[in-house]
């Protein structure tokens, strides 16, 4: 019987900058769901990505003074590692400046405008910058930024706005018509009652005042505004495609089953997006779910705050599957959810050294002591081993119904109270005690045959949130996950069974000021060094007529190459004007061609021309040099076109 198919999607991380830890957990719930999933047997399809485009990037790039696509180049890589490293079991990661994403955008924003859904005007407001947002007066919060609490400013320019008034009602309708479109409740009454009835203002789509974006082929002025090149990923990266040719896996798997985003772009998701896909004729996803933030102490995570944590740091304290349990864990379904180290610490110490690793320690030790790890069901009960099983028999049930809520959180708890419960069944059976007679080895034999039974089915169950940890723990007991349907069964260890001769310590008990101690330790690592500035020697005083000879210009790098059979230099094709000066530069230590590429540098013009490596050098690239020798070139602090005399 063919698999049914289950697409669900993460919001696409911008590319701004590193990943917190707050960002991270949306990869990991939606890894756990994804696993699960699988696990029920569904034909899962899960893609996450990055958002690459925008002015906050254009500006982000300038300030490190490479091109836009280098800088989201690097940090798209550093937010695929941590998704890695955090052993998220995506099918596709999409970039939103992947050739086929960038075709389709263009296409559906043209067909939009043929149609009479995208007109031009111009827009008027106050614009946040990080957020890629315009905002009336009325929707400011304190005069500030509703989304991210940051300055906006006012702003003017011409766009292209997506005509939200010609779907707002049967958007409304369809909210109405189906419950579980948005999730939590919460959620879908916030939508419904602050924007979606007042009103809609139309959608600007567009932008003039920055180039870094997806150009409107038929506009030229204009790159298409971050929304809908963003939001449009759900489909493109299935292979949609404008014209109607559709890629079978976009036929297979559009409507999305689940959208998993952050509360903060709930607006997005479930307006924006739904009027986006009505117009181009497409189903609407069957659900969207905005939940909720963790939160550093008491306050969201923000590199202006300082109290940013991130996932990298934390693994390399806690390891991967300690950080997956507490970030998964410590959510509440429809609340915001704390992190802190004194909470991270007692959690491990509580919940994974004590309740699950000291009791599939124990339960192996106990084994090996007293029948040289031979695992029997010498099937002599008692009424207590009956509440045992019960409970082992109930918790997939549990766990389930849980999960078709997405209360991954409660699902946790339902197996934690599994393994809590085998540990209680220890305490009340005693084995040492039942170890030392003969006539009760029998009912010893039969308690460690439930306890390794009800480990198994929870480690079976635990796989999708743990996964390194629950494979380890069936490997210990020389078993296999079970499925959900061998979940309905109880006994199906194989009598006779042995499990490992040296049971490994699943997660070590930790002390709190040794772990304070090495967060300290990591941020004196990454503080950057206090700037006490260097001394040069000083060269012969010079009057302002000597300094006048010289012409400093702004250049802009258009080509790059290493000069072959040297070790140092780099040729570069250097737009000064109207001209193309070739110019050649002792830095192939410090910046790769690629790099060069885009920069805008500062250039002595009138250099007399000279051969280096028998190649024409017609003027200098300024640099400044550190004691160690690292070059930086000297780039302008605003955008100036190429040809700007520096004075």
């Amino acid at each position: 019987m063919e698999k049914k198919k289950y697409y669900m999607t993460t919001a696409i991380a911008y590319t701004s900058g590193k990943p917190h830890i707050g960002n991270t957990y949306e990869i990991v719930l939606a890894d756990s769901i994804a696993r699960f999933k699988r696990f029920e047997g569904y034909d899962v399809f899960f893609q996450t990505g990055t958002d690459e485009h925008g002015q906050k990037i254009e500006l982000k790039a300038q300030e490190a003074g490479i091109t836009p696509k280098v800088f989201v180049d690097g940090i798209a890589n550093q937010i695929k590692g941590i998704w890695d490293l955090m052993n998220t079991s995506y099918d596709k990661f999409v970039r939103t400046t992947d050739e086929y994403h960038e075709k389709q955008v263009q296409k559906m924003f043209k067909k939009l405008y043929e149609q009479g859904d995208i007109y031009k005007g111009h827009y008027e407001g106050m614009y946040c910058t990080p957020c890629e947002s315009f905002f009336t007066t009325s929707q400011l919060v304190d005069g500030k930024c509703p989304d991210c609490g940051r300055e906006v400013k006012p702003a003017k320019e011409e766009a292209y706005f997506l005509k939200l008034s010609n779907y707002t009602e049967r958007l409304i309708e369809h909210i109405k018509a189906n419950p579980e479109f948005i999730q939590p409740e919460s959620r879908k009454n916030e939508m419904m009652n602050n924007f979606l009835l007042p009103g809609l203002q139309d959608l600007c789509v567009s932008r003039t005042s920055f180039k870094w974006g997806i150009p409107v082929d038929f506009d030229d002025k204009h790159v298409v505004y971050v929304w809908l090149d963003a939001l449009s990923n759900y489909i493109t990266g299935i292979g949609y495609d404008a014209d109607g040719n559709h890629d079978e896996k976009f036929i297979k798997n559009w409507p999305a089953e689940l959208h998993l985003i952050g509360k903060d772009i709930l607006r997005f998701h479930t307006i924006y997006w739904p009027i986006m896909l009505m117009a181009l004729d497409l189903p609407l996803p069957k659900q969207v779910f905005g939940h909720p933030w963790l939160l550093q102490g008491d306050g969201k995570m923000s590199k202006s705050k300082g109290n940013v944590i991130y996932a990298d740091d934390l693994v390399s304290i806690f390891g991967v599957d300690a950080v997956r349990y507490f970030v998964l864990h410590e959510m509440p379904f429809d609340n915001d959810g704390v992190i802190t180290w004194e909470l991270l610490v007692e959690r491990i110490n509580s919940d994974l050294a004590n309740t699950l690793g000291n009791l599939v320690n124990r339960t192996i030790s106990m084994s090996n002591k007293y029948f040289g790890g031979t695992v029997n069901n010498a099937d002599v009960k008692e009424a207590i081993d009956e509440e045992l099983k019960a409970l082992a028999l109930e918790t997939p049930k549990k766990v389930l119904a849980k999960i078709e809520k997405l209360k991954v959180a409660d699902a946790i708890s339902e197996i934690f109270t599994l393994f809590k419960r085998c540990n209680k069944y220890i305490d009340e059976t005693m084995p040492w005690i039942l170890a030392k007679e003969e006539e009760t080895k029998a009912r010893l034999e039969t308690v460690l045959y439930n306890l390794i039974e009800g480990i198994t089915i929870g480690a079976s169950l635990l796989a999708s949130f743990m996964p390194e940890t629950a494979q380890k723990i069936l490997t210990q007991l020389n078993t296999k996950q079970r499925t959900l349907e061998e979940l309905s069964q109880y006994g199906l260890y194989p009598s006779g069974n042995k499990v490992t001769e040296k049971p490994e310590i699943l997660f070590a008990r930790l002390d709190l000021e040794e772990v304070l101690a090495k967060v300290e330790a990591q941020k004196e690592e990454t503080t950057p060094v206090e700037d006490d500035g260097i001394d040069i020697e000083a060269k012969p005083e010079i009057t302002y007529d000597d300094f006048a000879k010289l012409q400093f210009q702004v250049g802009e790098i258009i080509a790059c190459e290493e000069v072959k059979k040297s070790k140092k230099l780099l040729c570069s094709q250097v737009k000064v004007g109207s001209q193309i000066r070739q110019i050649v530069s002792g830095i192939k230590a410090h910046y790769t061609p690629e790099q060069m590429v885009g920069k805008k540098v500062m250039v002595v013009t009138n250099l007399k021309p000279a051969k280096l490596a028998g190649i024409l050098s017609e003027g200098m690239l300024l640099c400044a040099e550190d004691e160690q020798g690292a070059l930086s070139l000297m780039i302008p602090e605003k955008d100036m076109p190429a040809g700007a005399e520096i004075c």
